[in-house]
């Protein structure tokens, strides 16, 4: 078989590796806060998480076809499929470490980051970067979580307004039947955005490789290849990340549940729909602490909030830096 094909099938295995880890690694998200206000049962609503999850990344391509040329152009590396491959190898360990240890870390930061890591490594040089598409991805991904906080404080602001007669607390009962619809569309939101960026790093590798031509755009077997794997991935579920999500940010009620994912799923939904990569990890947990900072600052745990957002800022250089060195060693071996 010939070596750019051979290493090209090894890409496309690894993309979908990352997918499935990024479906059990960032299921928390979407279902950790319907689970700790006992709207569903842990299962149900992976299951619910994993379907959503598949729909949601078969109906849109636009980050994907953002994704394919924002980081650099596959035209200007040397081995493209090869650095393409050694990013990936990068992201997905990483994604592992952070599981291991219960961090909703990104795996949009971890992706984009391996990948931009990997390609400086290979020309030696930040110019290989597309300063104009990476800068734009950068500012989303620092943007998008800050909404996100701003968005849930100002629903569950609402929310209080709206319901000023009335005990919020004694809202709980139906409150909790709308957090099964609302935990639905996040999980739908999340395959929206994520499952593409893979869709993205796979079609850069196949660009590079001359298997395909720049303008054919996202290939249906990758999108639904993508999709299934994420699926996959999210049956499984993240059950230590869930932990963390659900319980260790702040105390979540059936309320303050719904204005979660209600914050969290507009502003994905508004990025995906602009085909802007963001990071789901950073919106839901932003709009969960926006939420709490609403109801109550001193709710919010915010020990375990400052070591989320220093995850979030280490994530993408660290994972730059681990693409890096697994792109020396590689090449070393086999260029």
């Amino acid at each position: 078989m010939d070596t750019v094909i051979l290493i090209t099938v090894i890409i496309v295995i690894m993309g979908l590796a990352f997918d499935f880890i990024n479906g059990f690694h960032d299921i928390a998200n979407a279902v950790a806060t319907s689970i700790s206000t006992r709207a569903l049962k842990p299962r149900v609503a992976i299951g619910i998480a994993a379907v959503m999850n598949f729909l949601g990344a078969i109906s849109f391509t636009g980050v994907a076809e953002s994704l394919t040329k924002s980081i650099v152009d596959p035209f200007s590396l040397n081995n493209g499929e090869f650095v393409v491959l050694c990013g990936l190898i990068a992201a997905v360990i990483w994604n592992l470490m952070t599981w291991l240890v219960g961090m909703p870390s990104s795996s949009s930061h971890a992706l984009i980051g391996a990948i931009a890591g990997a390609s400086i490594a290979s020309a030696s040089s930040f110019s290989v970067l597309n300063w104009s598409g990476f800068t734009t991805i950068i500012i989303a991904l620092i943007i998008s979580p800050i909404i996100g906080f701003t968005v849930g404080y100002l629903i569950y602001s609402l929310f209080k307004t709206l319901f000023h007669n009335k005990k919020l607390g004694k809202m709980n009962r139906r409150f909790r039947f709308i957090q099964i619809g609302t935990a639905a569309v996040q999980a739908y939101s999340h395959g929206t955005n994520d499952a593409q960026k893979t869709m993205g790093i796979i079609t850069l590798a196949l660009v590079a490789s001359g298997l395909l031509k720049e303008s054919a755009g996202i290939p249906f077997w990758v999108q639904v290849s993508c999709a299934a794997s994420m699926a996959i991935g999210s049956s499984v579920g993240g059950y230590r990340i869930i932990k963390t999500v659900g319980t260790k940010i702040m105390k979540i009620t059936p309320v303050t549940g719904v204005a979660s994912d209600l914050s969290s799923l507009s502003v994905i939904m508004s990025a995906t729909l602009i085909h802007l990569p963001v990071s789901t990890t950073q919106v839901i947990d932003s709009s969960i602490m926006g939420v709490g900072t609403a109801n109550h600052k001193k709710e919010v745990n915010w020990r375990t909030g400052k070591n989320m957002v220093v995850t979030w800022f280490i994530t993408l250089p660290l994972a730059g830096l681990l693409a890096a060195v697994v792109y020396w060693i590689s090449a070393a071996i086999f260029l």
